[in-house]
């Protein structure tokens, strides 16, 4: 059974930089992505990346989040940067084989999620 184990979450101000990290016990999967849900609110894609490195940006992720991998590591980043508060949410990383995309019903495998809170 894959695994995806995220870490790197935490709290941060307003303007700030967090970098997530998703390590995956098997590195089979073409896509992976970042979701992410706040309270209350639907889960949202965030971005996603194939296994050449081509990556997908939701609006709101575009010029200020990277994602990268790392494949000898089989890990997978998301850089966050000029941080808000509605960034403030659960984030999870996600793999499927399916395509690149910003739709949770793409991907089968699902990390436990991590929790990024974003001050004012």
């Amino acid at each position: 059974q894959v695994q995806l184990v995220e870490s790197g979450g935490g709290s941060v101000q307003a303007g700030g930089s967090l970098r997530l990290s998703c390590t995956t016990s098997e590195y089979t999967y073409y896509y992976l992505a970042w979701f992410r849900q706040a309270p209350g609110k639907e889960r949202e894609g965030v971005a996603a990346i194939d296994r050449d490195g081509t990556t997908y940006y939701a609006d709101s992720a575009k010029g200020r989040f990277t994602m990268s991998k790392d494949d000898a590591k089989m890990t997978v980043y998301l850089q966050m940067n000029s941080l808000k508060p509605e960034d403030t949410a659960m984030y999870y990383c996600a793999a499927g084989p399916l395509a690149l995309s910003m739709d949770p019903g793409w991907y089968n495998i699902w990390g436990q999620g991590i929790r990024v809170t974003v001050s004012s």
